[in-house]
C-alpha cells in the first residue's frame, strides 16, 4: 500500500511533524513525503491508498496568502506566501478510486481548547470533494514560531503507526474507515 504525506510549513515545525508521521507510516506502508508546492494534484486512482495532509493552523483555520505573509513578517523562512494546503486542496481532482485521507495540523499549545483547526478545515474541504476522511489530529508548538512542544515528534510517529495499522486492518476486512 502506498501513502502520500503532503505538508505545508512556514517555520519548519509542521514539516518535522509530517516527517515523523511518515516515519511511523513507513513501518508498514510505502511512503512518499511532499511539500505542498511540489505535491501532485491527483491522488486518486491506484496511485495512493492513503493521503495524509497537514499544515499549520493560522487564524483558526487553514493558512491563506495573508496569514502566510504575516508568518513571514514574524520570521518564517519556509513555504510560499501564495500557495498552501487550501489552494492545493482546491486543485485536487477526485477520481473513481478515491483514497482515504487523514489530516493533521500544528497549533500553539496555549490555545489547545479553542475552536478552529487547519486539520478540521482540510478534512471538511476534502470530504466535500468526495474524499473519505479517516481522522484528524493536532500537534502543538510552544509559540507561533515553535519549537514543538515536548513529546510531539514521538506522538506524531505513533499516530502515523496507528494510521497504517488502521488502514491495513480496514483494507483486510473491507470495512469503511472510522472517523
Amino acid at each position: 500500500m502506498k501513502t502520500l504525506v503532503v505538508y505545508e510549513s512556514m517555520f519548519g515545525n509542521t514539516e518535522r511533524i509530517a516527517r515523523a508521521v511518515a516515519h511511523g507510516l513507513a513501518e508498514t506502508l510505502d511512503v512518499e513525503v511532499q511539500e505542498v508546492s511540489s505535491a501532485p494534484a491527483q491522488v486518486s486512482g491506484y496511485t495512493y491508498d492513503l493521503a495524509v495532509v497537514g499544515g499549520p493552523t493560522h487564524a483558526f483555520s487553514l493558512s491563506r496568502p495573508s496569514t502566510r505573509a504575516d508568518a513571514v513578517r514574524q520570521g518564517a523562512s519556509q513555504g510560499e506566501q501564495g500557495f498552501g494546503l487550501r489552494e492545493w486542496i482546491g486543485r485536487l481532482r477526485a477520481g473513481a478510486q478515491v483514497p482515504v485521507v487523514a489530516t493533521f495540523d500544528t497549533r500553539v499549545e496555549k490555545v489547545r481548547g479553542w475552536p478552529g483547526s487547519a486539520a478540521h478545515k482540510a478534512a471538511r474541504m476534502l470530504r466535500r470533494d468526495g474524499f473519505e476522511a479517516m481522522t484528524t489530529e493536532s500537534f502543538y508548538v510552544t509559540d507561533v514560531a515553535g519549537p514543538l512542544a515536548a513529546g510531539e515528534v514521538e506522538r506524531a510517529r505513533a499516530w502515523g503507526r496507528r494510521l497504517a495499522q488502521d488502514l491495513v486492518r480496514t483494507m483486510a476486512t473491507d470495512q469503511p474507515h472510522g472517523a
